[in-house]
């Protein structure tokens, strides 16, 4: 990337800004304030109405539903037919929107006036006989009968009452005694629990007021219907020119705030930016062609690391064009260029974990491609089961067909992590959420397993080691990026120092903890484990005594580069260790979703293991099958019965084990998502990231604009 200068007269900054605009190559940064007797520039006239008119015409196309499938031929659109165009659909669609907004008010409160009716039609009393009397006083409200019957029972200033009741609705007629005072009957019945209606103002009975109402209704939403009608006209009218005229308005109000990044005088202006440098030449030309010498672009610095971790500038020589300088030059800015991350389909929707740490710098190795190569690697290893990544690889279709940007980037994600799921799932004994379903597919003697069984602990050790050994293989990759980006941007003593010295430590460490030196304290699964993952191909004892004593150098040389280097990182001297045992995680996770499947289907389905608690756990599932264990105590060992086995109600056992069976492998498969999902990402950014990355760079978004909608004339 290189950084160059447009530097121009005022009268031909329109110009240079349509040309930068329309070259699409141009990333601009924003004026820093370093050229002296120079202001931030302002807005272009005609930059408020644009975006005015742009929010209406994005207001439009919400209201009228618009996407892009409604896009129609691209062509040019002048100022005048746009404005004409848009006041004419703006016109048509705020005066059916208001149309229609009243409509809906009109139905809504219909609505709840008919809502209300529904307690008066529960007593079947006409509207006019609850209201409009000298010498009695009517309530109507929700409440139980036989509280309001006391309650005017017990009142002194009634003469008499009458109660009739419906549906959990009563209207109450009081006769005050002589004297009483005015609301005597509500006054009766401050104590009892009843929420008081309004009458309604009509003569009719409830049930007639409310077909009234519905009748009405059904006329204002037929209206209402005409007017989505016309609606959907205007729309299918005005959706292609909404969305060329949405891109042209985008175009300029882009272009008319350009300015605003720029410093500026009174006459002149600069505009500075990165851009690619293979397009240095060819920008340069473009302004040249637009505006002649009214305009100079200036490469003001190339992107090329030195020694001392800065970009050097490139000088331009008038006679010989532009070339590198080599005896130095202007000193160097400390702003770095922007990013662009192309990792292609396959590997590129991995960039979202990446920039979810944050996008690489300019100086920085971009690891999407090591992520998509090791984290479906680890999510599969740790859930392994052909069932669930058969699961995760269909959400992950529906999510990558169904939407776009980061739902569909995570949809590309899963299916990765379910197809190798599937793929483990069939390693580990063509296992089917937590059934072993080996013997169904002619391998009855399949030999490797997830280490859950009760004569397969050694399998779970193995998978420990084997963590194990995939946490060095990948701090390894870490430590030798490392050592290559300080050996880039420095020196081979600085990679020496901050890269190579964990690797030394690293590899020194672990050579000895392989090694028969001192072997007496180190756990013989170690070795033994060589030999169970390859099924007796490889016998490893451990590395001969002089390898362990070459760790322990190797281990030593990196600690006295770590002190010469970086004397305050001694203190992490054991964190290569540290950061391998860390990765024990992954066979953790394995374990762990291994076994809560297990139980699922242990408690649904029963299992027995063979004599003597050895092999594997067995599924009984029907009560026959329960029966037969139980009768062969010797040659069964009956771990637990399950649900679907209950001999007295076999159908009812079924139904609920089946349900238990589902409701508990769903919860299996969310915690998978969470717990190997989630242990996968740390892994990847603290562990390994960690070693060699840092992020925070910016994404290259050049100035200017793909058309889709529309031509340039």
């Amino acid at each position: 990337m290189s950084k160059v200068s447009v530097t121009g007269s005022k009268r031909v900054i329109d110009e240079v800004i349509e040309t930068a605009y329309e070259h699409h190559s141009l990333h601009v940064t924003d004026y820093d304030g370093s050229h002296e007797g120079f202001e931030p520039g302002e807005s272009l006239e005609g930059a408020e109405e644009a975006n005015d008119r742009l929010v209406t015409v994005r207001s439009l196309e919400s209201i009228l539903e618009v996407d892009d499938e409604d896009a129609g031929p691209t062509g040019v659109l002048d100022d005048d037919e746009l404005e004409a165009e848009l006041a004419d659909v703006r016109e048509r669609v705020n005066e059916l929107t208001d149309r229609r907004d009243e409509l809906r008010d009109r139905v809504r409160d219909l609505q709840e006036e008919i809502d209300r009716m529904e307690p008066f039609a529960a007593l079947g009393i006409d509207l006019d006989l609850l209201r409009g009397y000298d010498s009695l006083e009517v309530v109507v409200g929700e409440a139980k009968a036989d509280p309001v019957e006391d309650a005017l029972a017990a009142a002194d200033g009634i003469r008499a009452f009458e109660v009739f009741a419906g549906n959990g609705v009563v209207a109450a007629f009081a006769y005050p005694a002589e004297g009483a005072d005015d609301d005597v009957l509500q006054d009766a019945l401050v104590g009892v629990d009843i929420a008081l209606l309004e009458v309604p103002e009509a003569e009719t009975s409830p049930t007639e007021y409310v077909d009234e109402l519905e009748a009405e209704k059904r006329e204002l939403e037929a209206d209402l219907e005409d007017v989505e009608t016309e609606l959907d006209a205007v729309r299918e009218e005005a959706a292609s020119f909404l969305l060329r005229a949405e891109e042209q308005l985008t175009i300029e109000a882009e272009q008319k705030q350009a300015p605003l990044s720029f410093a500026t005088t009174e006459n002149a202006f600069i505009a500075e930016g990165w851009i690619p440098t293979s397009t240095v030449d060819e920008f340069a030309a473009a302004i040249d062609d637009a505006v002649g010498d009214h305009a100079d672009v200036e490469e003001v610095e190339r992107a090329e690391f030195t020694p001392d971790g800065d970009h050097h500038t490139e000088a331009v020589h008038d006679d010989e064009g532009r070339e590198a300088a080599t005896d130095g030059g202007p000193e160097a800015s400390e702003e770095t260029p922007p990013v662009v991350q192309d990792n292609g389909d396959i590997a590129g929707p991995f960039e979202l974990l990446v920039k979810s740490f944050g996008r690489p710098k300019y100086s920085e190795f971009d690891p999407t491609l090591l992520v998509f190569l090791t984290f479906p690697l680890m999510f599969g290893f740790m859930i392994g089961d052909l069932g669930y990544g058969i699961l995760y690889a269909g959400i992950g279709v529906y999510l990558y067909t169904s939407f776009e940007d980061t739902l569909r980037e995570m949809g590309a994600i899963a299916i990765w992590a379910g197809l190798f799921t599937m793929l483990f799932g069939v390693y580990y004994g063509f296992d089917i959420f937590g059934y072993h379903a080996y013997p169904h597919f002619g391998f009855e003697h399949w030999a490797i397993s997830k280490g859950l069984g009760p004569g397969a602990t050694e399998w779970a050790l193995s998978w420990l080691v084997l963590s194990v050994l995939f946490g060095i293989l990948h701090l390894n990759v870490g430590f030798v990026l490392s050592f290559l980006k300080n050996y880039r941007i420095h020196d081979l003593e600085h990679a020496l120092y901050e890269g190579g010295s964990w690797l030394l430590l690293l590899n020194g460490a672990w050579l000895w903890i392989f090694s028969q030196h001192v072997a007496g304290p180190k756990p013989g699964f170690l070795f033994d484990s060589i030999s169970v993952l390859t099924l007796g191909a490889i016998e490893f004892s451990g590395f001969p005594v002089v390898v362990g004593y070459l760790g322990l150098a190797l281990a030593g040389v990196g600690a006295l580069l770590l002190a010469i280097g970086e004397p305050a990182e001694l203190v992490e001297v054991l964190s290569p260790i540290v950061n391998v045992v860390s990765y024990a995680r992954i066979m953790a996770v394995l374990l762990a979703k291994g076994g809560m499947a297990l139980a699922v289907n242990l408690l649904a389905f029963g299992a027995y293991i063979g004599e003597g608690g050895e092999g594997s756990f067995h599924f009984i599932f029907t009560p026959s099958h329960l029966e037969y264990v139980q009768s062969h105590p010797d040659s069964y060992e009956l771990v637990f019965a399950g649900l679907t086995t209950a001999p007295d109600m076999p159908i009812v056992g079924l139904v609920v084990g089946v349900l238990v069976a589902i409701v508990g492998h769903v919860v299996v498969l969310l915690l998978g998502i969470t717990s190997a999902g989630i242990q996968g990402v740390r892994l990847e950014y603290v562990e390994f990231f960690g070693k060699f990355y840092e992020g925070g760079g910016e994404p290259y978004t050049p100035f200017g604009y793909d058309r889709e909608y529309t031509a340039n004339e």
